[in-house]
């Protein structure tokens, strides 16, 4: 790993014992699909025309949203992405989405549209 990239902007000490220490992101800590509150929904802007089912409301860290977005698109058949908390899947697969996420045991509403 290069950890120089993470001094940049550091002002040295000429002090010989002093150890330069980077404070770690706290991780968010995953809630329990009971305690999530997701949010599902159908988007059409800024994406060429093309129809996008949206899930928002996801707290937790990257890799478990990650996780359940691969779940989606794998049993919805279709792609996407899973990133800065939202889960973004191919067309519009709401119903199918929200019975999916209900099926898990997360806590979802579909609004909009």
């Amino acid at each position: 790993m290069n950890d120089w990239k993470q001094r940049l902007g550091m002002v040295y000490s000429t002090n010989p014992d002093f150890e330069y220490t980077v404070e770690q992101e706290a991780q968010v800590e995953t809630l329990a699909p009971e305690r999530q509150d997701l949010r599902v929904w159908i988007d059409r802007k800024h994406r060429g025309g093309k129809t996008v089912t949206l899930v928002k409301g996801f707290v937790g860290r990257e890799e478990d949203l990650a996780e359940l977005g691969r779940m989606l698109k794998s049993r919805c058949g279709v792609g996407g992405s899973a990133k800065d908390g939202e889960i973004i899947i191919q067309g519009d697969h709401r119903e199918r989405v929200v019975e999916l996420l209900l099926g898990a045991g997360y806590k979802c509403k579909k609004v909009g549209n």
